[in-house]
């Protein structure tokens, strides 16, 4: 860690205290009724799945294929954010962008505005909403498996789809991450019956929102 602190964004949201859904694009997303949690919750949408969360506050996507695919995804209302320095750079596309260090596993707190790799897009969202300050994350579709399939949606075509070798990955380091999360006071729910990750409780979704 380089042991400084950036001023913080100015679209960084302060969600001090509140829940986060983050929805990713696990096969287990496509049947959750995520509108159960409008007005309980924030959300943050990965990739395709903002359509299963149109009213999302964030989309978020770091694969600059996904974003060329969606021209910017202009149909999606919120803000929306990347870790693509080409992406983030295609004004038309109005895209936010965070920091990353490339290769860099770790759950990052000590640069605001910068976000460990992970491997995933899940991964570097975990840790956006984990520096806006939220404090119960509930995680939909990270199953980190490709034993059920690829997405909810199916795959993207010209872009990265999940493999064995990366969702090994993918669980790894969300793993790795738990025990930071502990550390930060942040509750995270693993609302996937079927994921591959260990350090997270598992809770369905409907309970989790209660």
């Amino acid at each position: 860690m380089c042991g400084c602190i950036r001023v913080k964004p100015k679209w960084f949201p302060d969600w001090n205290t509140q829940t986060c859904v983050i929805v990713a694009s696990g096969p287990s997303a496509g049947n959750v009724a995520l509108d159960r949690a409008i007005g309980l919750a924030r959300f943050v949408a990965i990739n395709n799945s903002w359509r299963l969360a149109p009213w999302a506050d964030f989309l978020f996507a770091a694969d600059y294929r996904w974003w060329y695919a969606a021209q910017g995804c202009p149909q999606f209302r919120g803000a929306k954010v990347t870790t693509d320095r080409h992406a983030g750079e295609t004004r038309e596309w109005n895209l936010h962008r965070l920091g990353m260090r490339l290769a860099d596993d770790r759950l990052l707190m000590d640069d605001i505005g910068v976000v460990g790799w992970g491997g995933c897009s899940g991964f570097q969202a975990v840790n956006m909403v984990a520096q806006f300050g939220c404090k119960r994350i509930l995680l939909v579709g990270f199953d980190a498996t490709v034993k059920n399939g690829l997405h909810w949606h199916g795959s993207y075509p010209g872009a990265d789809n999940p493999t064995k070798d990366k969702t090994l990955r993918w669980q790894r380091c969300l793993d790795n991450a738990a025990s930071m999360l502990a550390s930060l006071d942040v509750e995270v729910v693993n609302c996937s019956m079927q994921s591959a990750l260990k350090k997270y409780p598992k809770i369905p979704f409907e309970e989790s929102v209660l």
